[in-house]
């Protein structure tokens, strides 16, 4: 298996898991103006759960956007991470590389 990220993944991520939240919240506020027509059709508990969630779904919409928002911090810790090994890796391969005796290695005549 092999596994090839590259250098901007995570970031278009992040930007696209911060669209998903915008997108989230319109799509609830578009659910609810979609069904509202059919509010009167509902009774008893269908009724009342149509209620609570009408009701809730602002607080629904703040709870997923801060759910999202935790993962978007999640994925910009992850990115520092990576650039920050990335950028470590670079600097001790090439201090290894530096401090490397590559005449020993020769297998030719030495005069």
């Amino acid at each position: 298996m092999k596994f090839d990220m590259g250098a901007e993944t995570l970031t278009a991520l992040t930007r696209q898991t911060q669209g998903a939240g915008d997108d989230l919240g319109a799509l609830i506020q578009q659910l609810i103006a979609a069904v509202t027509p059919l509010e009167t059709t509902f009774q008893g508990a269908g009724r009342a759960q149509f209620d609570a969630f009408k009701a809730n779904a602002d607080q629904l919409t703040v709870d997923l956007r801060s759910a999202l928002s935790a993962i978007v911090g999640g994925q910009s810790g992850m990115n520092t991470a990576f650039a920050s090994g990335d950028a470590e890796m670079a600097g001790n391969a090439s201090g290894a590389a530096g401090s490397a005796d590559y005449d020993a290695a020769r297998f030719g005549a030495r005069a």
